[in-house]
């Protein structure tokens, strides 16, 4: 497996310096790249420093780094390396990785009233629902659950063991028993979604959980029912949403975040991995906090509290600064002399 560098370059554009004929057989960190390999460096000063010390036989760089670059050999210039290292991967595995011809492999069951673009890929043992549709060039891995009546996008990749449209959880209380709700709505997915390993999202009660084009969900998230995912929205492993929350456009959430269900975030919020969002978030920004499990009158009494430890900080100073100021001899006085 190997791609010359001018044929990167054409492909990809960016500014090359260096021997345009040069073979690059592999890509790989800074760390352990050899002469044979093609890594790249963001504009980080803190790895700087692997510039000069890798092996790389190309780098692919920012303007900042040109002359650093070159001293060392063959580079790429590009406005954004990490960016172009992601399209570099792309072109890699189109050119070198295992191709999956379009078509439905045999062990899959695909029930009577499903729809499936005969661009899509739909791998063994994936099962789909009647009334389903599957969008052009979407992937659905192996083990992959598709139940009936959801519907799922153009150029997806579904991963291994992913379920969607599964019931949501959905019960009501009566006589110390439960009583299920039926699952009546279903699941649906715009284009460019990625869902991982083993992620469940569930159908909704009566309207559709709808995850909008381009959202990324990594391995084992789940989905509550009813809950809406605006577009570009991005999530790590093990992350939680209850039923019927809201999420914008462009948020994140860290791993093993947790959202609690029937609450609204905007766009562009970022919450920090393992973080508990408890209320709804109106304004874009980044977020963080996790308070330690307690007796629930407790905890409210605490978490009362702690939003008021800023405002406490700030009056304790001004008391210090008072105390201080009122102990200070005033201007004239003299201290007394020791006899």
């Amino acid at each position: 497996m190997s791609l010359r560098l001018a044929a990167i370059v054409e492909a990809l554009g960016g500014e090359l310096h260096g021997d345009a004929g040069r073979v690059v057989e592999r890509l790989a960190p800074l760390e352990s790249a050899g002469p044979e390999a093609l890594s790249f460096l963001v504009p980080n000063p803190r790895l700087a420093g692997l510039l000069a010390r890798t092996r790389a036989g190309c780098v692919i760089v920012a303007p900042a780094m040109r002359e650093a670059a070159l001293a060392r050999g063959d580079c790429i210039v590009t406005p954004d390396p990490y960016l172009y290292f992601a399209r570099l991967t792309q072109l890699w595995k189109k050119e070198h990785g295992p191709f999956r011809a379009p078509g439905i492999h045999p062990s899959a069951v695909v029930e009577e009233g499903a729809s499936i673009d005969p661009t899509a890929h739909v791998g063994a043992l994936c099962f789909v629902g009647r009334g389903a549709r599957i969008g052009a060039h979407t992937v659905l891995r192996e083990r992959v659950t598709v139940a009936e009546g959801c519907v799922i996008g153009a150029r997806c990749l579904i991963e291994s063991g992913a379920v969607i449209g599964g019931d949501g959880f959905g019960f009501a209380p009566h006589e110390g028993a439960w009583v299920k709700i039926e699952q009546l709505g279903g699941v649906r997915i715009g284009d460019d979604v990625e869902i991982g390993a083993n992620t469940c999202i569930d159908r909704g009660a009566l309207e559709d959980t709808v995850i909008e084009d381009g959202v990324k969900l990594d391995n084992l998230i789940q989905i509550g029912h009813n809950c809406h995912i605006g577009r570009h929205t991005a999530m790590a492993g093990c992350v939680g949403v209850a039923g019927s929350a809201r999420i914008g456009a462009h948020c994140t959430v860290g791993g093993a975040g947790m959202i609690l269900g029937h609450l609204e975030i905007a766009d562009h919020v970022h919450i920090s991995a393992a973080s508990m969002v408890a209320r709804s978030i109106t304004r874009p920004g980044q977020y963080t906090g996790f308070f330690p499990i307690d007796d629930n009158a407790t905890w409210e009494k605490n978490a009362a509290t702690l939003k008021h430890i800023h405002t406490l900080r700030e009056r304790v100073r001004m008391l210090e600064k008072a105390v201080a100021q009122a102990s200070r001899p005033a201007a004239g006085d003299t201290l007394p002399q020791k006899q």
